[in-house]
């Protein structure tokens, strides 16, 4: 085991500062000291902490610059700019080549959402660092804020060749080339990459994600193998190959790389739910279930798992149960549109038409949208007698699609119904010239108003 003196002469730092403040007994720090321990602070989020070092070390150390730094973090976290500003004067004017003096200022031009002075002192910055590293992040960062995706990518691609191990560039560089849709350019940097990296998992990671987003699955698969002789223990890469394996329709050997990940670590939803999904696929119906049942208890967050195990039984038609555990579902996530859709359309095949209604009409007031939505509703409201309602609620539709023929031939049918001819015929009118062939609507749906002479020579106008 590698033994790092820094860590352990830091972790006594540590421990020595807070045992003075227990105590109350003022002890003698060095600066340096007083660099780690608030570092320590701050990394691990105890602000009021990193603040009570600070006070206490400049306290000691007056003139120490660095401190002043920390002191100058603190504030910008803290969103007190303009003193910050002013304590950055005072600094610039003591060590005008002191590259944090540049990265905090542009920190500050940042949060003011001036990242192209932001950019301008980071590459004054640059001048000054011998950590160039941290400073091209900082302008990627700062593109990336301006959306401006090449700049961002070329500052992180600097990065990552100043220091080779900043997995964090990487998958900034992979997210720029992403957004861009340069599927085969990324391929062909990480490739480059790869060549003087050979080993690096995460590369080979991105590489076959790349080729799968390409349909590519082949070169997917060889990619997510190199990536698990890199590191035998990457967990991304058996889930990503299991994915490929899915889609080349090799479902035991995508079970079997599913389970792997199970095996070196806590079990995750993801995990059990393609296993599931495997199990339905090769007919392993008891398996199948247990897996969706394991998912949902992991993560009874997962919508997929409730999806899962309701469309399993949609599917075999056993409606009971698939009500039941739509009913579950909904107990823990009543705001979630997909639960209702399917409580909706199990309750109508169930014909418990009023819960149908109910379904539908939660699935709108969620922001569902879908015509499909609005026509089932309708459909279902005319079916329990309330004409009224069903029409109201086609007119809302109507809204959202205008030029919907469906829509206005149910406008029609109802408008007949209720002996409302001149709205009728304005519907079936504007539905005709809308789109003819629906006219078959009326027939299926409505078909007494289709065979009234009336209406059956509006139609043969429009033949």
């Amino acid at each position: 085991m590698k033994f790092n003196h820094e860590e352990e002469d830091n972790n006594i730092s540590i421990t020595r500062y807070e045992s003075m403040l227990r105590s109350n007994d003022l002890k003698f720090f060095d600066s340096d000291e007083f660099e780690s321990i608030i570092h320590h602070y701050l990394e691990n989020g105890k602000i009021a902490k990193a603040k009570k070092a600070i006070s206490l070390g400049l306290s000691q150390h007056p003139s120490s610059v660095n401190l002043k730094l920390l002191q100058v973090e603190v504030l910008v976290f803290e969103n007190r700019l303009e003193k910050a500003n002013n304590l950055l004067s005072q600094l610039y004017a003591l060590e005008p080549e002191n590259e944090e003096i540049y990265i905090q200022k542009a920190n500050i031009l940042s949060k003011q959402n001036n990242h192209i002075k932001a950019i301008e002192l980071l590459n004054m910055a640059l001048g000054y660092t011998d950590d160039s590293a941290d400073v091209y992040s900082l302008i990627g960062m700062e593109y990336l804020f301006m959306d401006d995706f090449e700049n961002a990518k070329t500052n992180f691609m600097k990065c990552l060749e100043a220091d080779d191990q900043d997995y964090s560039a990487l998958y900034n560089i992979i997210y720029c080339f992403d957004f861009l849709e340069q599927h085969e350019e990324a391929i062909e940097y990480l490739n480059m990459f790869l060549n003087k990296n050979p080993y690096c998992e995460v590369a080979w990671h991105q590489v076959g994600k790349q080729y799968f987003d390409l349909k590519e699955y082949e070169k997917a698969l060889a990619a997510f193998d190199f990536a698990i002789i890199s590191d035998d223990y990457f967990i991304g890469a058996y889930l990503e190959k299991g994915k490929v394996l899915e889609k080349l329709k090799k479902y035991n050997e995508a079970i079997e790389n599913y389970r792997i990940t199970l095996e070196l670590d806590d079990p995750t939803s993801f995990a059990l739910l393609r296993i599931g999904k495997c199990h339905e696929k090769l007919g392993n119906d008891e398996l199948a279930i247990q897996h969706f049942s394991k998912t949902v208890h992991e993560d009874p967050l997962l919508d997929k798992g409730w999806i899962a195990i309701t469309d399993f039984y949609l599917r075999k038609r056993d409606y009971q149960k698939a009500l039941y555990y739509t009913n579950k579902a909904i107990n823990i996530d009543s705001e979630n549109v997909l639960y209702w859709k399917r409580y909706a359309k199990i309750n109508n095949h169930l014909s418990f038409f009023e819960e149908a209604e109910r379904g539908y009409r939660k699935a709108l007031e969620l922001g569902n949208y879908e015509i499909e939505t609005w026509l089932n509703r309708s459909d279902t409201l005319r079916h329990l007698g309330e004409s009224d309602t069903s029409i109201q609620n086609l007119h809302q539709a109507v809204e959202f699609y205008p030029d919907n023929a469906e829509v206005h031939f149910r406008l029609a049918g109802l408008y007949y119904e209720i002996q409302d001819y001149e709205k009728g015929e304005y519907h079936i009118r504007k539905a005709l010239d809308l789109d003819y062939e629906y006219h078959i609507i009326l027939e299926e749906l409505f078909d007494k108003i289709f065979n009234l002479t009336l209406v059956k020579n509006i139609i043969s106008e429009y033949k």
